[in-house]
């Protein structure tokens, strides 16, 4: 059964860092292109960041360019979201997805996980 799990969300102080997980089971995670979306109370669900697996490259949204990247554990079957420089904006539910294709998609992903609350507040 093809699952994606997150993990480490969380109340961060801005300026302060969070590093979200993404562990995988029933397929093998690294083979694919991963993203992670967020979505803020109120608002639509937004890519942060895909890394595609076809050529090894990562998409960023301009808004986490510079703070966010992504990390990959091939012994975890897993995938990180590393998170600097926080701001009140990046409070939303944060998503890991995959469609299991090499490329990355901007909608229509297969597969999600359930999600983890991050909030950046003072």
């Amino acid at each position: 059964q093809v699952q994606l799990v997150e993990s480490g969300g969380g109340l961060v102080q801005p300026g302060g860092s969070l590093n979200l997980s993404c562990t995988a089971s029933g397929f093998i995670l690294d083979y694919y292109s991963v993203s992670w979306f967020r979505q803020a109370p109120g608002k639509e669900r937004e890519e942060v960041l895909c890394f595609a697996r076809s050529d090894e490259t990562t998409r960023y949204a301009d808004s986490v360019k510079g703070r966010f990247t992504i990390s990959r554990d091939f012994a975890k079957n897993s995938v990180y979201l590393q998170m600097t420089n926080l701001k009140p904006e990046d409070t939303a539910v944060y998503y890991c997805a995959t469609d299991k294709e090499v490329y990355c998609l901007s909608d229509g992903l297969s597969y999600w996980g359930q999600g983890t609350s991050v909030t950046v507040s003072s």
